[in-house]
């Protein structure tokens, strides 16, 4: 099944085809600048053989080259059987198209950008023949972008950057900066950047923060996606407000039986049951207050 992070990585470029080529100064690749980018279908599945699909296709044409190709793919995790099926695409489309091709692979950590970025050839050492060698985006040299007004400069751009640094101690500070810049922007252009965000951050601990920036600095955004975000950030307020209220109930019912049974509570018994914030253990100390002798007892062992 297709994944969020996956989508993002990879559709963004789709959102706004001009991005590669703000992408590749980072890349360490040289390209003339495109006076139009054009989406082309991903369906590389030849008649009666294995459907295959390239995440995303564009192309690019220059002034000063003429055309060329850009396969977009999103990759989560090194995958033995890719550089076989990315020869293939790169090879099928040069064919297909008759312009040169070139691939670029979006990743969102350290170990699988350095394995994609591997030069990989279908011959042996002697006879190489084909030999694919991608362009790769993600942490290592994706820009780290924490300025508001940077962001607010290139939103899309900005985007990418939280993407693939979704699992980087950098991505909250990126985050802040890009919720910052959204709060001045049209909600059409807003919508996207919030969705693809959100998206790439997949199960990421950074999606928590998004979500809160989300609901409270864009709270004039209407869009089904913020509502959405907006939702599930309510929906964790209230199942943590639950969690405390079950805490403190707990609490003090341990504190109740004690006290109905005549036993001296002290201070100190008192604020170790206060300040417990597990119910679980909670409540084997409500268990044990009903025998207990006196108070201290219930924290028997521990």
């Amino acid at each position: 099944m297709v994944k969020p992070p996956h989508e993002a990585m990879h559709r963004i470029f789709q959102h706004d085809p001009g991005l590669f080529s703000r992408v590749s100064r980072f890349l360490g690749v040289d390209l003339p600048r495109p006076v139009r980018a054009t989406p082309l279908p991903t369906d590389l599945t030849e008649t009666s053989l294995v459907e295959r699909r390239v995440d995303t296709l564009l192309k690019f044409e220059t002034a000063e080259q003429g055309d060329f190709l850009l396969a977009i793919e999103a990759q989560g995790s090194k995958d033995p059987d890719k550089p076989a099926s990315w020869a293939y695409y790169t090879a099928y489309l040069w064919t297909k198209y008759r312009l040169p091709t070139a691939l670029l692979v979006v990743c969102q950590d350290h170990a699988t950008a350095k394995w994609a970025q591997r030069a990989v050839s279908s011959g042996p050492p002697q006879l190489p023949t084909l030999t694919v060698r991608p362009v790769v985006a993600g942490p290592h040299n994706m820009p780290v972008i924490t300025d508001p007004d940077e962001a607010r400069a290139d939103l899309v751009l900005a985007s990418l950057a939280a993407i693939t640094h979704a699992a980087e101690p950098a991505v909250n500070a990126i985050l802040k900066a890009l919720s910052t810049a959204l709060r001045d922007v049209p909600e059409d252009i807003a919508d996207p950047i919030v969705e693809f965000t959100a998206q790439g951050l997949g199960k990421h601990p950074a999606k928590h923060l998004w979500r809160n920036l989300v609901a409270v600095d864009l709270s004039f955004y209407k869009s089904y996606l913020v509502e959405e975000i907006r939702e599930e950030a309510r929906a964790e307020a209230r199942a943590e407000a639950r969690a405390e209220g079950l805490t403190e109930a707990r609490a003090e019912g341990v504190l109740l039986v004690l006290e109905q049974r005549g036993l001296e509570v002290s201070e100190e018994v008192r604020g170790r049951v206060t300040g417990c914030a597990d119910p679980d253990v909670l409540r084997l100390w409500l268990a044990r207050a009903v025998t207990a002798s006196k108070a201290e007892e219930i924290f028997a062992g521990e």
